[in-house]
């Protein structure tokens, strides 16, 4: 199927790994220039290999999102590389502070909301003009099963992406008739870095190993998940290709849960 989207230019930001990573792979695959960033260059460039696109094809800048000046100099070097972006998509993120609510302080929080929302805000204060310049775009925000279904043991995350979910909707209803067009992804529990250090603490804390750390989550924690196993991250990024594609150009506001059956309710 041709997704329309060959000689787009796309931003994915948290791409050094996981779902961003795929998700570039897959836009690269499609005739996307992709443009991708993450904090480390270092990681960022070995990812970049990994994708071993054709020349001009793929270009990797390191940017903190949580720092305005950081994100400035990423526009700055994305403009002059590529000129200015049709796609956004915005996978950074983190965990945070973790435990009940009574164990988390002030300073956990700052920095959960920090990344995992404000990150966000500021990604696409930073690249909302050039992507309401051509009259055609896409914003895919990455949330999350936690902004519907909350988890007593990571609720600065869960608020951070129902916020995400909120923001989302807003710039939804902003920008449309512009042809700019504003979804969202959830997953729940994919096979990415962040739930292998989820998985290899609980194995620890358990004192069993990875595969038995991820059976026993799954069946006390996430027992919605029909499949009982973990998503791939492949299989998240095929979602947000399409939410970017042409293919979804009746698709606007939408949240779409990429997670096994692990959300319970409708």
């Amino acid at each position: 199927m041709d997704l329309g989207i060959n000689g787009k230019i796309a931003l994915v930001s948290g791409a050094d790994s996981g779902i961003g990573w795929e998700t570039a792979k897959m836009l690269l695959a499609e005739g996307a220039t992709v443009v991708i960033t993450d904090q480390d260059q270092e990681s960022l460039d070995a990812a970049a290999a990994k994708l071993d696109a054709p020349d001009g094809k793929l270009h990797a800048f390191a940017a903190d999102i949580t720092d305005i000046t950081s994100i400035a100099s990423l526009h700055r070097s994305t403009v002059d590389a590529v000129g200015d972006i049709d796609i956004l998509v915005q996978s950074a993120g983190i965990t945070g502070a973790q435990g009940l609510f009574h164990e988390i302080d002030d300073a956990g929080w700052v920095n959960t909301i920090e990344v995992d929302l404000l990150g966000p805000v500021r990604l696409v204060s930073a690249f909302l003009p050039s992507l309401r310049k051509g009259g055609w775009g896409r914003i895919v925000f990455l949330a999350s099963e936690d902004a519907v279904q909350p988890y007593d043991d990571e609720i600065p995350y869960c608020s951070a992406k129902a916020g995400i979910l909120a923001l989302m909707k807003g710039l939804s209803r902003s920008y449309a008739k512009e042809g700019l067009l504003v979804n969202a992804v959830s997953p729940a529990f994919i096979h990415t870095p962040m739930t292998d250090a989820m998985m290899e603490k609980r194995a620890e804390e358990l004192g069993t190993d990875m595969d038995e750390a991820i059976t026993s989550f799954l069946d006390e924690e996430r027992p919605y998940m029909e499949l009982k196993r973990r998503g791939e991250p492949e299989e998240v990024a095929a979602v947000i290709t399409f939410l970017c594609s042409d293919r979804a150009s009746f698709v606007n506001g939408s949240n779409y849960r990429v997670d096994s059956g692990s959300v319970a309710t409708i």
